[in-house]
């Protein structure tokens, strides 16, 4: 007899995933948020396509069989963690190397946006307006980049490829690799300040008034990693009174960002929809990737991109 192909339950976003090359091989089952409960005790695997949703979340804790594997097409997992999955001895997987290149491009653009005044000058633009400024270099520059995953690691070649000088802080101290106890002093000498950590208890909040305090008046401050990472009225109390020269923000405590935020109208802000990752064809990439991971998952090898559950990302960085 046949044994049954798996149930794999896709959390959909528009557009879905393609996953043709798996036909045949698993009984694959969409749903939405609302049906995410009633449907997790008959799926062996959960593909979370709509990375935003907190579905997973919330349903988890319920009653019944839970999948063994769970993927997210995020790099962040803290969407979907929860204790009863943390505890649980299901494997969580991310999208780990999908985001890296096209994030170290995005901030790379911002460093050269706001070197170069080119806000201001697409304003000046729309008001006719012929306004001479002298811009800033940015070969000489340092940088502060928080978080030494695969997205920090790709933001310091870029930016040395920039000849700015870069400092990369990491949740534990190694070779090439500054401790907690090192990002005081680091942002004091910092020309830019680069946020790409993981969301944990620890790194909650850590962007704060001191930390805002502590920089210098000229430099700049940028978030690609997760919105609650920052305090964002810390941040807006910065920029108006000119603690920091600038900051320029991907990813938000609420999002999308609400049309009544104050943060759409702080001088030397730059808001962006969280896009720094997304790139012409990356669906297409997760999507293939999520592929070969079931591939690896069916054969019965090991996956890659285990996330650590308790430390809310995938070690060995």
């Amino acid at each position: 007899m046949t044994p049954p192909v798996p149930t794999l339950l896709v959390l959909d976003a528009d557009p879905p995933p393609r996953l043709g090359r798996l036909t045949g091989r698993a009984r694959i089952v969409h749903t939405d948020a609302a049906g995410l409960a009633s449907r997790l005790p008959e799926a062996d695997v959960l593909l979370v396509w709509d990375f935003a949703s907190h579905a997973v979340r919330e349903a988890w804790p319920g009653e019944g069989p839970r999948p063994r594997w769970v993927h997210t097409a995020s790099a962040g997992v803290d969407h979907l963690m929860c204790p009863e999955l943390a505890a649980s001895d299901t494997v969580v997987t991310n999208a780990r190397g999908i985001f890296d290149r096209p994030i170290a491009e995005y901030v790379a653009a911002l460093v050269l946006a706001m070197a170069k005044d080119l806000p201001r000058t697409l304003d000046l633009q729309r008001e006719r307006t012929w306004r001479h400024r002298e811009a800033r270099r940015v070969g000489g520059t340092r940088a502060c980049v928080v978080g030494s995953g695969p997205i920090g690691r790709a933001i310091v070649r870029t930016l040395k490829a920039l000849d700015v000088t870069t400092a990369l802080v990491g949740r534990v101290p190694r070779t090439g690799i500054h401790g907690p106890d090192d990002l005081d002093r680091l942002m004091s000498r910092a020309d830019w300040v680069i946020a790409a950590a993981p969301l944990t208890e620890q790194t909650y909040g850590m962007f704060d008034a001191h930390r805002f305090g502590v920089m210098q008046p000229s430099a700049c401050f940028i978030n690609v990693g997760r919105g609650p990472l920052v305090d964002e009225d810390a941040l807006v109390r910065a920029l108006t009174r000119r603690w920091i020269a600038g900051a320029a923000l991907d990813v938000f405590a609420t999002e999308p960002l609400p049309a009544d935020s104050p943060l759409w109208h702080v001088p030397g802000l730059v808001v962006s929809p969280h896009m720094s990752g997304d790139t012409v064809g990356w669906r297409d990439e997760l999507g293939t990737q999520f592929v070969e991971l079931y591939e690896r998952w069916a054969a019965g090898r090991s996956l890659v991109n285990v996330v650590d559950k308790k430390r809310g990302y995938v070690p060995g960085h």
